[in-house]
């Protein structure tokens, strides 16, 4: 096996790990909306169910949003030969996105919705899985911006 698919799937299995670890520890301590400050009024732990997407966009489109995670994971699979070994840096960026597409999926696959816990009060509540998606996402545009 060659090293880019040891790095993109070692980092997005760390990352599904991360997540769902996470989001088993919130829902089993925990209750439904209640919120824990861990900096008060500037950061808590907060339960919540997301039955959409990220800024609540797509609430209760559940196929939709599996068959976009699908789509995604697709993409990437596509392109995986494209992408040298010697881009380490592209391929974690490819495991951030793939890990964090995979740990919401997970929850949708699981739940019919996603955990949501990092509430920093004036965003919307998120969780690992959407930190690094994003990053990922953010990371890919700046490494295909500057190639």
């Amino acid at each position: 096996m060659k090293n880019k698919y040891i790095t993109i799937f070692s980092t997005a299995l760390i990352i599904i790990l991360i997540d769902q670890i996470s989001k088993f520890l919130i829902k089993t301590n925990l209750q439904l909306n209640e919120s824990l400050p861990l900096i008060k009024n500037i950061f808590h732990w907060t339960y919540m169910h997301n039955f959409g997407a990220g800024f609540g966009v797509l609430q209760q489109q559940k196929w939709i949003l599996i068959f976009i995670s699908l789509v995604v994971i697709g993409v990437i699979f596509y392109y995986f030969d494209r992408i040298k070994d010697k881009e380490i840096s592209l391929q974690i960026l490819i495991g951030f996105i793939l890990g964090g597409v995979i740990g919401n999926l997970i929850d949708r696959l699981s739940y019919g919705y996603v955990i949501d816990f990092l509430d920093f009060m004036i965003w919307p509540v998120f969780n690992f899985a959407d930190s690094f998606a994003c990053i990922g996402v953010i990371g890919l545009i700046i490494y295909l911006w500057k190639k």
